[in-house]
């Protein structure tokens, strides 16, 4: 298990109160609440995009909240994926990889198997602009993984599929998790999301957890 703690931000008009959360450091955890509950406001907060003085999280023994967003080692695939438009799949990709700064040889090597484990050949070398929605997809989700994230984040990585690639994009999904052994937080509206993917499930209401 991961520690969080004090995962306590008061928005205004809206506040995230988890003063304690385990968080399974294996498989995918379904975070499942109705629009507005905090859903994203959690995985901002963890990631360090919203700030949160008072959170520790205790992660592979190390507090990850007390580290600059660039050290945490996280990934996080958003349901607006955000592509760089004028880069090519590849670019997007090894933008990442250079950002972690892995070496050039990591990069092939990583960026060889994400392409064959994920059907990205078609697509590799053509601009984000023009790729479809699932190839977006693909490309953002090999670029969340090429540096070997240690926590993982899903913000309702299939929303923009229709249900026959939404489908095909699970089955992806959960077996490169897997293989790869990266824990993962999901949320998903999509019942049959959470359903295919999800090892445990936590209940959000009001931004605070519910067994």
């Amino acid at each position: 298990m991961s520690v969080i703690q004090n995962l306590i931000r008061d928005y205004g008009d809206f506040k995230v109160d988890i003063p304690r959360w385990e968080l399974s450091d294996q498989g995918i955890t379904a975070l499942k609440g109705a629009s507005g509950s905090g859903k994203t406001s959690v995985i901002r907060l963890l990631l360090g995009l919203d700030s949160c003085p008072t959170l520790s999280w205790i992660l592979n023994g190390q507090d990850v909240a007390k580290l600059p967003i660039e050290k945490r080692n996280l990934g996080v695939v958003f349901q607006t994926l955000d592509l760089f438009p004028h880069m090519t799949a590849r670019q997007n990709i090894e933008f990442a990889a250079k950002a972690r700064k892995l070496s050039p040889i990591e990069i092939s090597k990583r960026l060889g198997d994400l392409v064959d484990k994920l059907h990205l050949s078609p697509c590799l070398e053509r601009p984000a602009r023009v790729l479809s929605g699932g190839e977006k997809q693909r490309v953002a989700i090999a670029r969340a993984l090429i540096a070997r994230p240690q926590f993982l984040f899903l913000d309702e990585p299939f929303s923009a599929l229709d249900a026959e690639l939404r489908s095909q994009a699970r089955a992806l999904v959960k077996n490169i998790i897997a293989e790869y052994k990266i824990p993962t937080l999901l949320v998903s509206h999509d019942e049959a999301d959470i359903a295919a993917l999800a090892t445990s499930t936590i209940q959000i209401q009001a931004g605070r957890l519910f067994a």
